[in-house]
């Protein structure tokens, strides 16, 4: 995964967390404006969420953040 959606996770997570409280859930559409702007972008997250990690519509912020920053 590139470096700039590695990035923009974080920082979605922590902001997500910072506001709902650490049991938030959120989706990879959460990653991305409501406008498909950058679909390779898209498909990238959605290849790690669906096919890498088998990662279930809505998941804990924390859990995915975990995930993000584990693989370095």
């Amino acid at each position: 995964m590139r470096d700039s959606l590695k990035q923009k996770i974080i920082e979605t997570c922590d902001r997500k967390i910072a506001t709902k409280g650490p049991t938030v859930g959120l989706s990879f559409y959460a990653f991305f404006a409501n406008r498909n702007d950058d679909p390779a972008l898209l498909m990238e997250a959605a290849t790690w969420w669906i096919q890498t990690h088998r990662l279930d519509h809505f998941e804990k912020a924390e859990k995915v953040k975990a995930l993000v920053l584990a693989k370095g």
